[in-house]
């Protein structure tokens, strides 16, 4: 039998990447998943397409508190699980180069989304749901190219999940989270085009290759079953030994 047969999950930026790895990890395991995107329709109508169950896509853009209570109310009388903060931007924020702008996106979309999005969720969490929130090696290490603000989202990720994890202990809700390191994905792509920074990249790694979307996913299907029972308040390094 399916480990989450009866359960619903809720995946945000689910669409591609990391995200549409874990929506389809949990669905083949008997989740009922809401494949939230923000832009790309059809890449998230393809998800759903791949999942032999029943889905539902929800579309909001994760900086908007308005767009976030409507994604949730567009959830009717449905009860979560399930809830895996995956949404996210990346990129560089050189400092001495970096404008409000570019800040602000960041952070509300990386801390703000997250932090609201998982308020307006609670009332929707049952009795021993499950929050898997998708952070970075880059929160707990230096990082090159300009990337501390990116970095620093994660590192409060990081902290939500600690702290989230003691305050919502009385409900028997876990919260736990994954940091993963140099992934092969469609938002690390361009990063990944120049053959230098990929070779210097694969030689950080002591595997000597990327990591795969669907090796995090596998982590974030552990994280919502039984088998992880007893942990909570844990951000799980999955990096291939790149951190040790």
């Amino acid at each position: 039998m399916s480990i989450l047969n009866g359960q619903t999950a809720l995946v945000t930026g689910a669409s591609r990447g990391i995200g549409r790895a874990i929506a389809l990890r949990l669905a083949k395991e008997g989740a009922q998943v809401f494949v939230h995107y923000h832009h790309n329709r059809s890449a998230a109508e393809s998800v759903l397409g791949e999942i032999e169950r029943p889905g539902t896509l929800l579309q909001a853009d994760l900086r908007s508190p308005r767009e976030i209570d409507g994604m949730i109310a567009a959830l009717g009388d449905a009860q979560l699980d399930i809830l895996i903060n995956n949404a996210g931007i990346w990129g560089q924020t050189p400092l001495g180069n970096t404008s409000l702008e570019d800040l602000d996106a960041m952070l509300d979309i990386n801390v703000k989304g997250v932090f609201y999005l998982t308020q307006a969720c609670l009332p929707r969490l049952r009795e021993g749901a499950r929050i898997v929130n998708v952070s970075s090696i880059a929160g707990r290490t230096g990082t090159r190219g300009g990337r501390s603000v990116y970095a620093a989202t994660k590192a409060a990720v990081d902290a939500f999940t600690r702290n989230w994890a003691l305050e919502l202990a009385p409900r028997r809700i876990r919260v736990n989270a994954v940091a993963p390191g140099y992934i092969d994905t469609d938002m690390t792509a361009g990063y990944f085009a120049d053959r230098e920074v990929l070779e210097f990249a694969v030689s950080r790694q002591p595997f000597g290759r990327l990591g795969y979307a669907d090796e995090v996913a596998n982590v974030v299907l552990f994280l919502c079953s039984p088998a992880s029972n007893w942990i909570t308040g844990e951000s799980l390094n999955v990096s291939g030994g790149f951190v040790v």
